[in-house]
């Protein structure tokens, strides 16, 4: 179990398009309304942790041009939400503006479509879980290991980016952080077709 708890720290803790919009949510929206967003990783992670177990990592085996098109719409997306971060109107600096941080629907789906997260749930479920019998209580045991050590782990950097914000004290200043975070965001492409 430590190597799963390890392996659950380092995948969940590093740089990913999950931290680096909850930097710029953390930045822009505070750590409370980013709150639902962070539950919504969570969440995705599960589920996509019991699809892998019950067998959709064969699927991408068997058939590649289903994870090609996975590529395709998750390059789409991830570009699409660099643009979203980028260009986010200054709220959290200016008082006034119609920006919402993700929802927790929001962030759950947004696992379906993130590559890294892809590549935590198949490599987990594929080293740690214990064939026979054993199978399914292993698969619950990685995915509470997920949650227990994943949580924490992008909390932190939601709460980093609230820290940033709170020295992000006018508009222009925001506005840079935000261009950076949305080109962040567009690098994890490299990740993607590697």
């Amino acid at each position: 179990m430590l190597s799963v708890a390890l392996f659950a720290t380092v995948t969940s803790g590093t740089p990913g398009p999950n931290n680096v919009m909850l930097t710029a949510s953390g930045a822009n929206f505070g750590y409370w309304r980013t709150l639902p967003h962070m539950v919504g990783i969570v969440i995705g992670i599960l589920v996509m942790n019991v699809l892998v177990a019950a067998g959709l990592g064969v699927v991408f085996e068997r058939y590649p041009a289903v994870q090609s098109t996975l590529k395709v719409a998750a390059s789409s997306y991830l570009v699409y939400l660099a643009w979203k971060i980028a260009t986010a109107e200054t709220s959290r600096v200016d008082g006034e503006s119609d920006a919402r941080p993700m929802s927790l629907m929001g962030g759950a789906l947004f696992q379906f479509l993130n590559p890294k997260a892809w590549m935590m749930v198949i490599t987990a479920i594929g080293s740690f879980t214990l064939a026979g019998d054993d199978y399914w209580m292993s698969v619950f045991w990685v995915a509470v290991i997920f949650m227990l050590m994943g949580f924490p782990c992008i909390s932190l950097w939601a709460a980093f980016g609230t820290v940033v914000g709170r020295f992000l004290s006018s508009p222009a200043a925001m506005r840079w952080f935000n261009l950076i975070m949305g080109g962040l965001t567009v690098s994890c492409l490299v990740f993607i077709w590697q």
